[in-house]
């Protein structure tokens, strides 16, 4: 995509969203607007649709306070995310990396890989967002999630997140007695 075009499609979608009710906005929604003011159908070309998921979590992540989330802004979020894949499923079957983000075949956002069978993921599990840090193993050819491993609420990650670095100097004053 060429870099005016992916300039011009970030502005238009930033705008949408900035105006819009985050109540009722979804990508799909922000998707056929933006196709509207641009002139061209950003739903038909994947690598338009993962650009603009890709502006909609960036924009979405940025509205989010820095700290503690108020429950109603994390409530928006997590409503825009829910409706957002209800609408993708309609759109197609499969969850194709984002962006540069990679989703595993439970539609589950890979953060980061912590090793060959430990992930970190964010997930919807019954209307809640989850961070999940768990052991994988291998089935049939695909990844799939054991039991090990811990699943937070955003609310306890945030408390976790908080002790990150007290725990980190824990860990030097450990270190340090071991030298």
């Amino acid at each position: 995509m060429e870099p005016e075009t992916k300039s011009e499609i970030e502005e238009t979608v930033i705008s949408i969203l900035k105006e819009a009710d985050m109540n009722e906005m979804t990508e799909f929604k922000v998707r056929k607007i933006a196709s509207e003011k641009l002139g061209f159908d950003l739903s038909s070309n994947p690598e338009h649709k993962k650009f603009v998921r890709s502006v909609v979590e960036s924009f979405l992540l940025s509205q989010q306070p820095e700290l503690e989330p108020e429950p109603e802004t994390t409530k928006q979020v997590e409503q825009v995310v829910e409706e957002e894949e209800e609408e993708e499923e309609e759109e197609e079957e499969t969850k194709p990396s984002v962006a540069g983000k990679e989703y595993d075949d439970d539609g589950n956002l890979i953060i980061c890989s912590l090793s060959n069978k430990r992930r970190v993921t964010i997930q919807d599990f019954k209307g809640r967002t989850l961070v999940s840090i768990r052991e994988y193993y291998e089935k049939d050819g695909k990844q799939l999630p054991s039991n090990k491993g811990i699943s937070l609420t955003s609310e306890q990650w945030t408390a976790f997140r908080k002790a990150v670095p007290g725990i980190e100097e824990s860990i030097q004053k450990m270190e340090s007695r071991l030298r």
